[in-house]
């Protein structure tokens, strides 16, 4: 028989044997997560001796669009109702989640926001959490359906955050997330006016990891999908501020990824 062990409204992970389980507890109001022994019957909470975070997540989490695209906004705790620039801070990518209902999720970006901005994190179709056919979206194709999704969130947000100024809109990101980046100011310059891509990469058939090829197939067979989900493909498109930073100790999104796509934008 199954029985339930946590009632937390937030996000729980287990490991452990069938005699000692421990779980991670966090939710959207604590501080650090909660670990928790459960052994004979009886729990027991380890004490944290971890440090309080300088920032506290100011968020509303909501599902956004016909699709219901889980997106979380972020404003400043400052108690105004100015207009602010909007920074996109996406993953976007398969096999992670970043709306999610945990405090600790949100600490950089509440830095970001209370910089000045109202920051949005969108969980766009690929990621995980809404089941197989989500996940499957990106089938074939790694960018446009994802840069669809973060545009519609973009268009909608007048109507979700009133302290948004969408004539004003950055996107950072690393890894899938810099990716994301870059490919957002060099396909819709028109919608995302600076971008900060952080390790991004820059043609699939540089990455490092074979799961590339479960999204967009065998390129040894055929490199279709490759090519048109490349950033080369659009480097003579770019008009907004584009940053690129890239660690050359990188051993999954190689350093590769970034000289290419530097060597075609200086030619």
């Amino acid at each position: 028989s199954l029985s339930q062990l946590t009632n937390s409204n937030g996000m729980v992970s287990a490991s452990g044997t069938a005699d000692v389980l421990i779980t991670r507890t966090s939710t959207i109001t604590s501080i650090g997560p909660t670990f928790t022994v459960h052994h004979d019957n009886t729990e027991s909470v380890i004490t944290s001796h971890a440090e309080t975070p300088l920032v506290e997540p100011n968020v509303r989490i909501m599902s956004v669009g016909p699709r219901a695209i889980p997106v979380a906004i972020l404003t400043p705790r400052d108690g105004s109702t100015t207009k602010l620039p909007v920074l996109f801070d996406p993953y976007g990518g398969p096999h992670a989640q970043r709306v999610v209902a945990s405090n600790g999720a949100y600490l950089s970006s509440q830095w970001f926001a209370d910089q000045g901005f109202v920051v949005v994190i969108a969980d766009n179709v690929g990621t995980p959490g809404k089941g197989s056919a989500w996940e499957r979206g990106v089938f074939g194709d790694l960018a446009q359906p994802v840069l669809d999704d973060q545009i519609e969130i973009v268009r909608a947000l007048e109507n979700l955050e009133p302290r948004a100024d969408t004539t004003r809109v950055g996107i950072r990101g690393w890894s899938f997330g810099g990716y994301l980046a870059a490919l957002a100011v060099l396909r819709r310059s028109d919608v995302f006016h600076a971008a900060i891509a952080g390790a991004p990469v820059t043609d699939w058939r540089l990455y490092d990891t074979h799961y590339t090829e479960r999204y967009l197939g065998n390129p040894s067979i055929d490199d279709s999908n490759y090519t048109k989900t490349t950033l080369m493909e659009n480097v003579d498109t770019l008009k907004s501020p584009l940053l690129i930073i890239h660690g050359l100790a990188d051993d999954n999104v190689v350093a590769a990824h970034t000289l290419q796509l530097s060597s075609a934008l200086l030619a």
